[in-house]
């Protein structure tokens, strides 16, 4: 799709908070939709079953747990590479409710995300994925706070500040732990309604070859 909604949070906590708020997030829209829609998710075949079923905490599965489960599984992949959609759609049928996968390493990761003080080759950050093999839903992270530390990392990956002048502005202003998350309202909607494709988790999906309802 050319057009997305997404749901985006961003408050001063540190990357723990921010995982728990999300399962605070999704656990109950999943509650919501089976008691408020049950009937009409039955008769589209749909089923209940798997949203009611979602508890909290979610289960959380590391970078370094993730990549040897699928080397151990036959996939050819190795550390510090990024998990791509066929990655994520295998590890996701391992588990029948949302999870998390963290820490993944530095090199693939956005600049601002914080490295974590006991491993400094990982970084703070948590993606959400949905089970059953729908993959990826949302991806949050801590972020650096520090503005020395920001440039320094800015340069190792050759980026411009005055690209990231928005973001530097906005930074001065933010010298305490702060993490977000974005979570794509369309991903979520596909998995909790089991469709098939994306765009029908929209209301008027607009996609390359089509720009109007």
């Amino acid at each position: 799709m050319t057009e997305y909604w997404r749901i985006e949070v961003a408050q001063r906590c540190a990357l723990d908070t921010i995982i728990g708020v999300q399962e605070q997030l999704v656990a109950p829209i999943c509650h919501s939709l089976a008691k408020e829609a049950g009937e009409e998710l039955e008769h589209l075949k749909l089923g209940v079953e798997d949203i009611e079923k979602v508890q909290t905490p979610f289960p959380r599965l590391t970078y370094d747990e993730a990549i040897d489960i699928l080397q151990r599984e036959g996939f050819s992949v190795s550390w510090g590479q990024r998990l791509d959609w066929e990655l994520e759609r295998h590890l996701s049928h391992r588990f029948s409710q949302p999870f998390f996968i963290v820490r993944f390493p530095v090199g693939i990761e956005t600049f601002f995300h914080k490295p974590d003080p006991e491993k400094p080759e990982l970084t703070l950050s948590a993606d959400l994925l949905a089970p059953q093999g729908y993959g990826e839903i949302g991806s949050g992270a801590q972020r650096i706070t520090e503005k020395k530390v920001l440039l320094q990392k800015m340069a190792e990956e050759k980026i411009d500040p005055a690209d990231q002048r928005w973001y530097m502005g906005f930074m001065q202003y933010r010298a305490f732990p702060h993490s977000g998350f974005v979570i794509g309202l369309e991903r979520l909607i596909q998995w909790m309604c089991k469709l098939v494709g994306i765009e029908e988790a929209i209301a008027f999906p607009r996609l390359y070859d089509r720009i109007y309802p």
